[in-house]
């Protein structure tokens, strides 16, 4: 039986990375470590450097981070939520060929990052790759997701889980299984795990932090596909995903639908009036089942409580 490839310490300097890892953490503590021993074994198939922006954290994440001398650690002052956080760390990133955002609680399967690098360079107008998202039970997530538009969000809110695999036009969600067998071009991926072209983070620049948290990879993907460039999805590269460890809260659930909303506004501004009234129906429709919908028809209501849900806070001074 072969030994086991030893683990491999990342890259330091910059400018001499394949890939840099870019990892926003807020109170991840009990899933960091996992990932960078995920991380480690990747090592042995290209260089890696890893860049992690702490979003204030209150347990002992810092600790666990500074345990490892060979990653890069940011503190940003603050919960600048993960578009701001990303953007601290992108501003240490140097010259890599890629740039890969991950989740802190991810693990990443043997062999992700060769086969998402070798994507990027078998596709050359890919200016993303997405890779298969799975749950800590295997099970696909579905984590691949079709231009935002009025009639799907009609669609979504009055089908929702009844006619599961409808058609492309009737759904933001890319909800047929078989899709994820196959590479693939997609309008979006979950923000969770996606690898950056180098090209394509120059000239898309920083991610929009308005939306602090949800809609910030749809909004990044809609502006790598503006920008000229197509996002890929890779079958072959697999990350496995702790979602609950991310957190929810009827807050968060809310901040989904209206930051949803502000896409809208942000890249469709004359459709926008539509999209808030079919959001606003798919929550109504919901609101029975739990305080997270009745939220978000509230907060969809009415503006004025949009200052009520979490967004960027600087740490006191």
């Amino acid at each position: 039986m072969n030994a086991p490839a030893p683990l491999r310490r990342f890259v330091v300097d910059e400018g001499r990375a394949d890939v840099v890892v870019i990892i926003v953490t807020f109170n991840s503590a009990g899933e960091i470590d996992g990932l960078i021993d995920s991380l480690r074994h990747e090592g042995s198939d290209a260089a890696l450097r890893v860049v992690v922006a702490d979003n204030s954290s209150s347990d002992d994440t810092l600790a666990r981070l500074r345990a490892h001398p060979d990653i890069t650690v940011v503190e940003t002052g603050g919960n600048l939520g993960y578009a701001g956080g990303i953007n601290v760390a992108a501003a240490r990133v140097g010259t890599a060929r890629a740039q890969l955002v991950l989740n802190p609680d991810l693990r990443v399967a043997r062999g992700s990052v060769r086969a998402m690098l070798d994507a990027l360079a078998a596709n050359p107008g890919a200016g993303a790759i997405a890779p298969r998202i799975v749950g800590e039970d295997g099970a696909l997530a579905m984590s691949l997701h079709n231009e935002p538009g009025v009639v799907r969000a009609v669609a979504d809110a009055a089908l929702g889980p009844i006619w599961r695999r409808r058609p492309r036009m009737l759904s933001e969600w890319v909800r047929n299984p078989t899709a994820y067998d196959s590479p693939r071009r997609t309008d979006w991926a979950t923000g969770a795990a996606l690898l950056i072209s180098s090209d394509a983070a120059e000239l898309v620049g920083e991610w929009d932090e308005r939306f602090f948290l949800y809609s910030e990879e749809t909004d990044y993907c809609r502006r790598i596909r503006d920008a000229g460039f197509d996002v890929w999805y890779e079958p072959g590269a697999t990350v496995q995903h702790s979602q609950g460890a991310s957190g929810s809260s009827p807050q968060l659930d809310a901040l989904l639908q209206v930051n949803r909303l502000r896409y809208m506004r942000k890249h469709a501004p004359r459709r926008a009036g539509a999209y808030r009234w079919a959001a606003l129906l798919g929550a109504a429709l919901r609101s029975a089942r739990s305080e997270a919908h009745r939220l978000a028809a509230a907060m969809l209501r009415d503006e004025t409580r949009w200052r009520e849900l979490p967004s960027a806070q600087a740490a006191p001074s």
